[in-house]
This record gives C-alpha cells, structure tokens and sequence, in this order.
C-alpha cells in the first residue's frame, strides 16, 4: 500500500507500524514543533532513513493531487493540527488516528479534559476524514478503562500504544475495514483546554487540587504561592483540619514544598518557578 504520512512524534508508533506491514511511504508532512511538548524528531529521522519528502507547511489539495500523481493509495493523519479535505476522488483512502472514543472528546487535544472530567474509560480511534474534525467513519478502535492512577502521561502512552495496534489491523485489511466502517452519529467536541484551567485552587480542597495536577502531569499546572508564580507537575496529599489559610507555605523540605488547602495540605513534589517551556528557550 502506497501512502502519505501527516503527523508528528506524538503518534509516530502509527508511522513506523505500517513502514513494518511493508507499506511503502511516499512523502511526510509534519508541522513547527516547538521541540517541549511537541516533537517531529522522529517522524523526520524515519523520513530520512526513508528518503522521503518533508513538507512543514500545511497539506494542501495540490498536495494531493500530486500525490495521486505518484500513486498514493492512502494518506494517514495522526497529530496534524490541520483540517486536511478534498482528497475524495484523489485518493482511495485517508484516515486520522484521534486519541479519544469517538463521538466522544472530538476536538484538538481532549486527554487532559477526559482526566478533568474523571472519565472512567477512554480510547483511541482510528476514522475516515471528514469536512469537520473527527466525525468520519470509524475504521476501528481501542478502548481501556482509566484508573485514579492514570495521569496524563500514562493516559498519553496508552493512546499511542493503542494506535500502534490500530494501525496494524487496519494495515492489515484495509479495504476491509474502510468497507466496514461505522458512522459516529452525534457526539461532543471538546475545546483546547486554556491556562486558567491549568491553576492550583487551593480552596476547592486536596482532592480537586490533585485532580487538576494529574489531569497535566509534566505539561504542568500553575499554581500562586506568595504572591509569586510556580509550575507544578507532581504532588501527594491529605485532608486534615487546620485553621491555617489557603495556598500558604507551611514546610520546606529540600525541593518539597507543603502548602494549606481548604481541607488538608498538598506537597509539591516537582515544581519550578520557570515553566518547562521557558526554561527550554532560556538553554537555546
């Protein structure tokens, strides 16, 4: 199967999965990563090795007409920001790998709202491009409970194992699957989370204060202690009565430091008063 790849490191499992089902690639198109929590490094090293085109820009209909010029039978999209249309009577095939359990969490980048919302279940889908985001047949899918464990680092690697394995299903029979592919129906599309989401509110109590950090794990949440701004990505926790203020720093120990919540009090395991994505452009 001759086929075009549209994606980054996030899903680049899906890329080498089908080099391995002995599909033969034809040309990568990624996008500007900022090299902290987006990457293209290996999509592009697996181009290389390949001896592929990159295109950073976006994927256009001329794209795909020179595609189908090539003989292109089918392009994949996996962590490509960009509606990607008018491949239908290009192209035989065109599919995007969508880290959520279509219908359900359509939208940008719905894992940290799927913990926010202490969703029980969750998944990864593989679906035939649409004209919207998201709402085209679904070729297969993989779904997984969530544990109070999870975060959003495992919930991350969860979805990129499981469309490793989507991708050599469909890799496998792909005529099959096309030919059997669901409609969604009605569904949800679920907005970017913002930075205020992000933030530490210690007076909503632990138990929401340690959702909100295992909702970004190392993305980071944001929290407000003296009147200064620091990045958190891990803490523990406990409720116990106090008379104390909310959000003030009652112990220090080495890196750790132990903050009031209305109910209890949080440890901060990792934080730093620079975010992750400063603290990288500070070392460029």
């Amino acid at each position: 199967m001759r086929f075009a790849y549209a994606g980054i490191d996030m899903f680049a499992g899906v890329f080498d999965t089908l080099l391995a089902a002995g599909w033969q690639p034809l040309k990568l198109f990624t996008r500007p990563c900022d090299g902290i929590v987006d990457f293209n490094d290996q999509v592009i090293l697996q181009a290389r090795r390949q001896k592929l085109p990159i295109q950073i820009s976006r994927l256009s209909r001329m794209d795909i007409a020179a595609l189908a010029d090539r003989g292109c039978e089918c392009l994949v999209v996996a962590g490509y920001p960009w509606l990607v249309t008018g491949w239908e009577g290009l192209l035989p095939y065109a599919f995007n790998i969508h880290p959520s359990p279509l219908p359900e969490g359509r939208g940008p980048y719905p894992l940290m709202r799927a913990l926010l919302e202490d969703r029980r279940e969750w998944g990864v889908t593989a679906h035939a491009l649409a004209d919207s985001f998201d709402t085209g047949p679904i070729l297969a899918q993989h779904r997984f409970p969530v544990s109070p464990a999870d975060n959003h680092d495992s919930l991350l690697a969860r979805c990129q194992i499981g469309a490793a394995r989507l991708a050599a299903a469909i890799a496998a029979d792909l005529p099959g699957s096309w030919r059997n592919a669901k409609p969604q129906g009605s569904g949800s599309y679920w907005k970017r989370t913002t930075d205020a989401e992000r933030v530490l509110e210690w007076n909503k109590g632990v138990a929401h204060v340690l959702s909100t950090i295992r909702a970004f794990g190392s993305l980071e949440t944001i929290a407000y202690l003296d009147g200064s701004m620091v990045h958190v990505s891990a803490a523990t926790g406990w409720i116990e009565e106090h008379g104390l203020p909310t959000g003030r720093i009652v112990h220090r120990y080495q890196r750790q430091l132990t903050v009031t919540a209305s109910d209890g009090f949080l440890i901060l395991a990792r934080w730093s008063p620079i975010s992750l994505h400063d603290a990288a452009n500070l070392g460029r």
